[in-house]
Order: structure tokens, then sequence, then C-alpha cells
């Protein structure tokens, strides 16, 4: 009688290493110490949970499915163990994305002080969200009555139906979109020259925008000056309330004085009241943390605009050096390099751009592969490219997945989701959310935690459906999800036709109808990512724009090294 040991501990530091992944990735945006519990355990359980369905879903394959050779038996686990992990999984999701999240995410941005009124702000603000799908539900469950009559499994079916094809919608219209970016942008990447042509070309547009919220922070501290000013009509709660807000406060006050001395349009209401102190609050954390976006995107410009061009100058003497960045703002990586300036010239010059077109050719077939599954997953199931990379089909063992198919499963898997999540840099429905690094808004954070929880189980589900029926249907996971959705007509015949829209968002990616819209409406959908975006002078605009910045950093640089090694101002931003 087998066991499953081996494959008990392979998954055990499995999850071990998606947890420090996922540790690690908080890091890079967030500031742990200083980001509360109740904000951190939320959003590392709506990325553990999706990255570990990468892992267990291909499990599930060979769990359901398994064989008795030991040679080619993938990792598996009981059904039981595999039905308890998909319920954990699958509920502790859906609250994150439809329940905790949302309420979390207007919580933090609230403004106001003490936890009661942020969790009523909370509540109202998510009041009309939650209305809108407690209406749909209930015209599901209408819908769903009709058809199956009033039983106990219909509501579940319900909810896990709408949430999946929710979920689906946004998940195929974002992987589509992926599928063809991704690739190309690896491409596009490749050629030096191309590639420095456009970081400049984004620099105007940056620093307009960076000049934008500098501006609009300054009319809000100004704000905030005239109400410390005052000397009548405000509590000493309030005083309290906006010494707080003072205290975040990082422009000079000198150019804060000079502002509320020059603005008309920083008048405070007579008399203050906590919805106003609350709104300005609120209005203060965005502005501050949407200046705090564009400096960091904008040091990163200028850092990727000196390494490239570094990179065309050194094509002369074929030796290759970045300087000695400052300790104070560089990883240990860049610290201590075992390159020389000959090695690092080819990795940078011939390896790296030739590892980039390969891999876009790589990608580029699997994006074809993928649309193409999804074409005729039902037309034709046995034309699917997926199906043949994961499934086995010799005689014995039609039908079987081994170890081989679970690491192409989780490839596509990976792949799909990165596609996915790849596309929301790109797409402009989202606000002003952005992740920074270590300086997110917790607000965004929130968001963008919610989005992957929301994407993954449709694209894991849409995942399954490319493989056979008489393997997919074997899976716990269908069995758990697959059969709920295809209760009623209406979502068996959601899940058969949607999926081939993928085509949209591929052919308005692929030939650009994304800027023909917006030259007939005015309206960006999308960051264009065109190689002559802009034109000659918005090229020669940022160039300019670069090189005053690298002069002016250099010439800080050279002041604070004749001033002493205390007063040392690092220019690179990494």
């Amino acid at each position: 009688m087998s066991t499953s040991v081996g494959s008990d501990i392979f998954a055990f530091l499995a999850i071990l290493l998606i947890g420090l992944l996922v540790l690690l990735l908080l890091r890079h945006f967030l500031p742990l110490r200083s980001t509360p519990a109740y904000v951190l355990v939320p959003i590392f359980l709506a990325l553990f949970l999706p990255v570990s369905i990468i892992l267990l879903l291909p499990i599930d394959l060979a769990s359901s499915l398994r064989t008795d050779d030991e040679a080619t038996r993938g990792v598996w686990l009981p059904e039981t163990l595999i039905l308890l992990a998909w319920r954990i999984t699958y509920w502790l999701t859906f609250a994150l994305t439809w329940l905790i999240l949302p309420l979390l995410g207007d919580y933090i941005d609230s403004g106001y002080r003490t936890p009661r009124d942020r969790f009523i702000y909370s509540l109202r603000s998510n009041g009309r969200y939650q209305l809108i799908v407690l209406g749909c539900g209930i015209a599901g469950l209408v819908y769903v009555f009709l058809q199956n009559g009033f039983e106990g499994t219909s509501v579940k079916a319900l909810v896990m139906a709408l949430a999946y094809c929710w979920g689906l919608v946004f998940a195929i219209y974002l992987m589509g979109h992926g599928l063809v970016a991704v690739p190309r942008r690896l491409y596009r990447n490749a050629n030096i020259s191309k590639r420095l042509r456009r970081i400049q070309s984004q620099a105007p547009v940056v620093d307009e925008k960076l000049r934008v919220s500098i501006s609009a922070l300054e009319e809000l501290e100004s704000q905030l000056t005239q109400l410390r000013q005052r000397k009548n009509g405000i509590s000493r709660d309030h005083q309290e309330w906006i010494e707080e807000l003072s205290d975040g406060s990082s422009l000079p006050e000198s150019r804060l004085l000079s502002t509320t001395s020059h603005s008309s349009n920083a008048a405070v209401p007579a008399i203050v009241t906590d919805r106003y102190l609350a709104e300005l609050s609120r209005k203060l954390n965005r502005a501050r943390h949407k200046r705090l976006r564009f400096i960091d995107t904008w040091d990163r410009l200028v850092h990727d605009a000196v390494d490239t061009q570094a990179i065309l100058d050194a094509s002369a003497s074929k030796r290759l050096d970045f300087g000695n960045p400052s300790p104070y703002s560089s990883s240990f990586l860049e610290r201590v390099s075992i390159l020389t300036p000959k090695t690092r010239f080819l990795l940078h010059y011939h390896v790296l751009p030739n590892l980039k077109i390969f891999l876009a050719a790589i990608l580029a077939l699997a994006s074809i592969a993928i649309i193409w599954s999804e074409l005729v997953k039902y037309i034709a199931p046995k034309l699917s490219i997926i199906r043949f990379t994961v499934v086995s089909h010799s005689n014995s063992e039609d039908g079987k997945v081994h170890f081989a198919g679970q690491i192409m499963a989780s490839f596509w898997m990976c792949y799909m989701c990165t596609a996915a999540l790849a596309s929301f840099s790109d797409v402009k429905v989202w606000g002003n959310r952005a992740l920074v690094k270590r300086n997110t808004y917790g607000e965004s954070a929130t968001w963008y935690a919610g989005q992957v929880a929301k994407l993954t189980v449709p694209l894991a589900y849409n995942f399954l459906t490319f493989l056979p029926p008489e393997t997919h249907r074997e899976t716990t996971f269908y069995k758990f999800l697959g059969q709920l959705i295809n209760l009623t007509p209406l979502g068996k015949g959601f899940d058969f036709f949607f999926p081939i829209f993928v085509l949209f968002p591929v052919c308005a990616t692929l030939f650009n109808l994304y800027g023909r819209v917006k030259g007939v409406f005015r309206f960006d959908l999308v960051e264009d990512d065109d190689d002559e975006a802009g034109g000659n002078a918005a090229w020669r605009e940022g160039r300019a724009l670069i090189e005053r910045e690298v002069v002016g950093q250099s010439r800080l640089r050279l002041n604070d090294r004749d001033a002493g090694p205390s007063s040392q101002t690092p220019y690179r931003d990494n």
C-alpha cells in the first residue's frame, strides 16, 4: 500500500516557500514595522491562498488520477485532505474578496480618528456596493429556484457561480491583454536604443504628474496650516487631531507659508467638524502617497535612463561600469558585484537582450497555445495544446497526470495569472491606486490583494476545463466548484461561451485598437507602449529633463562630498 509521506513533505516545504515569498513581496511594497497587524494579516492571506492554488490544483490532478507506477507518480495527497484544503482556500478567499478587504480598504481610507467612526464610514461606503451584489444575488436566486426547485444546495451554487462568473469577466479580459503585452514588452526591451528612447519619451508625462501631485499636496497642506493658525472655533480634540495631521507634513514650513499667502482656494469653514477633518485627512493621505508614488516613478525612470545610456556608451570601450551606488539606497547585490566591467558589458549588451528575445518567443508560443485552447476546448477538445502537455496519452494510462504533467500545469497556471496581473499596470481603470516600493498606501494594498484573490480561482477553474472531461471531472476541485457552476444552463452556457471573448482583448492589444479609441473619443484606456509614443518632441523634452536631473544630482553629491560624509544624499532610489 502506497503512502504519501514524500508528497506530504514536499507539499509542506512548498507551502513554507510560498509563505516566505509572500512575506518578501509584502516587505518590498509595505513598511512591515509600521503597518498594523490587522492590515498585514488579511493582505498576506489574500496573496498566500491564491498562490497556493498553483500548487494545490496540480496535486489535486495527480491525487484524483494517480497511478501505481512510483517512477512516474506525481505529488499526491489523500482525497479528504485535498477537499479540506479546497474548502479552506476557497471560502477564506471568498470572504477576503467580497467582505473583509473592501471593508478594510475603506476603513484605512476613512480619515476618521477613532476606530468606531472608521468602521461606520466603511460600512456606509460599502453599503451601495453590497446592495448591488445583494440585488444580483436575489435575482439569481429566483432563477435558480425556478430551474432546480427550492434546495439548500441551490443557494450555495448561486453564490459560488456568481462569484466565479464575475471574476471570470475580469480575468479573461486582463489575461487576454497580458498574453500579448508581456511577450511584446520583453521583445521591445531587448533593443537597448529603443528602450532608452521610450524611457525618455515617458519623462515629460511623469514629470508633469509629479508637479501636479506636489501642487495638490501644497494646497491641502496650506489648509492645514490655516487651521493650525486659528485660535477660535476649534475644540481641544480637533486641535489635537490637526496637530496629528501636521506631524505627517513632508513640505518645508517656508514653502507652506508662501503657498498659504498666495492661495485663494485654501479657505476653511467657520465651524470645524469631524466630517470636515476626516475629509481633509483622507485627501491629505491620498495626496501624500500620490506624491511618493510619482517621486518613486521619477527616480526609477531616471535610474533606468542613466543605466541604459551607460550600456549604449560602453559599446565603444566594451567595458561597462554603472558607477558607485550609494550604500544608503542600494541593495546588497548592487553594492557587492562579482562582475568585472568587461563581463558586465557582455551580460547587459549581449546576454540579457538575447535572453529577452528568447523568453519573448517562448511566452508568445505559450500565449498562442492558451488562446487556441480557449477556442477549441469545447468544440474540438482533442486539439487543445495544453491538454497534450499535461495529460498522459499512453495506452495504459490515458488521462492520467504524472509529475511532469504537474510541472506543466503549474507553469500554465502561473503564466495565465502573471499575464492577468501584469495588465494592472497598463489598464487605466483603477483610479489613483498604485504599488510603491516600501510606501504603498494601505487602501491600494488591500485593493490589489483583493484583485489577486478574485482572479485566481476563476483562472484555475478555466485552466481545468482545458483538460479532457474524463480528467477534470474526477478532480476534487470540479466536484467542489465545477458541479455547482454547471448546475443551471445559464452557468454552464456562460462557462462554455464567455472564454471565447478572450479574442477581444487579444486583438485590441495586438492591433492597437486602444490607440484608435483614444484618437476618436480622447479616452486613454491603457498605457500606450508604442515605440514612437509622444513623438520626437516628447523624446527630446524627456531627454533634457533627465539630463537636468542627472546634472543636478551630480552637483548635489559633489557638494555633499565637500561638506563631509555625514550629509551625503543618495541619488539612486533602488
